[in-house]
């Protein structure tokens, strides 16, 4: 007798025989060593699918290989060309990944294709950087004297300190914007000098000649913003904006660079 297992494509049966059923019968029936139970032989299951493949299925023989893993070139090896885009490269390599997962030396192949043109594209920003230096060092040593000096003068900080100083600032520029319908901008441009005085004199360790730098800076603010606003057509500003308040946002910028870039 045989009984089913799974329902499946390649079902698979125990059989349930007498012995001396099977002794004389198991070849025919290509049938495993049979075991005794309670009186009854079972033998293992055996798939009609083994039978028909002559033996067991070895999965890891049918698992598709990458055919370019000996292929030199990265970009070869990935499909792409050596002017395509990151998101084309990683779009590659995960479609490849994809393709041929559970090859170890398949998937191997394809990473180490990738790190490949991510340290060449690595590489080559970092000495496009370098040579962007160089060249700005160049142009530097080749400027007039006073070129150099007001170089000389100049510093770049931080990232992140040039943005904390613009939103102070720029904040300054819209409370004074928001407050000009009430009142004049007076109380907003003592802050700005006040802050401009103390972030010069953390760098310069001289309170008297930050005062003076940040008080300088705020008068060629005042006195630029006194020549380029009536210029300004009325058209683009506000009625409310008087000569004033747009003179106080001039020297919010004049301040704000004098106080992050000036050593």
């Amino acid at each position: 007798m045989k009984f089913p297992l799974a329902a499946n494509s390649a079902s698979c049966y125990v059989s349930l025989a007498p012995s001396h059923f099977l002794r004389h019968n198991r070849r025919f029936w290509n049938l495993k060593e049979p075991r005794r139970v309670d009186g009854m032989v079972i033998r293992s299951p055996r798939c009609t699918m083994d039978v028909s493949l002559g033996g067991s299925y070895n999965y890891a023989e049918n698992i598709p290989k990458f055919p370019r893993m000996n292929v030199w070139d990265p970009y070869k090896r990935l499909g792409v060309n050596h002017d395509a885009s990151e998101e084309e490269i990683r779009e590659a390599r995960n479609f490849l990944l994809q393709q041929y997962a559970g090859h170890e030396r398949s998937e191997e192949s394809i990473e180490a294709a990738y790190e490949k043109i991510l340290m060449a594209s690595f590489r080559e920003r970092k000495k496009s950087k370098i040579n962007l230096k160089s060249k700005l060092k160049k142009k530097v040593e080749d400027s007039p004297p006073w070129v150099k000096m007001l170089i000389s003068f100049v510093e770049l900080p931080p990232t992140d300190i040039i943005l904390r100083r613009l939103f102070l600032f720029a904040f300054m520029g819209a409370w004074s914007i928001v407050n000009s319908a009430e009142s004049g901008p007076a109380f907003q441009v003592a802050l700005s000098l006040l802050a401009c005085i103390y972030f010069l004199n953390d760098k310069m360790k001289n309170v008297v000649r930050a005062s003076i730098t940040g008080f300088g800076a705020l008068v060629v603010g005042w006195v630029v913003g006194s020549i380029l606003v009536p210029v300004i057509p009325s058209v683009l500003l506000q009625p409310t904006w008087t000569l004033e308040l747009l003179t106080s946002l001039v020297s919010y910028v004049f301040m704000f660079l004098a106080c992050t870039f000036l050593k």
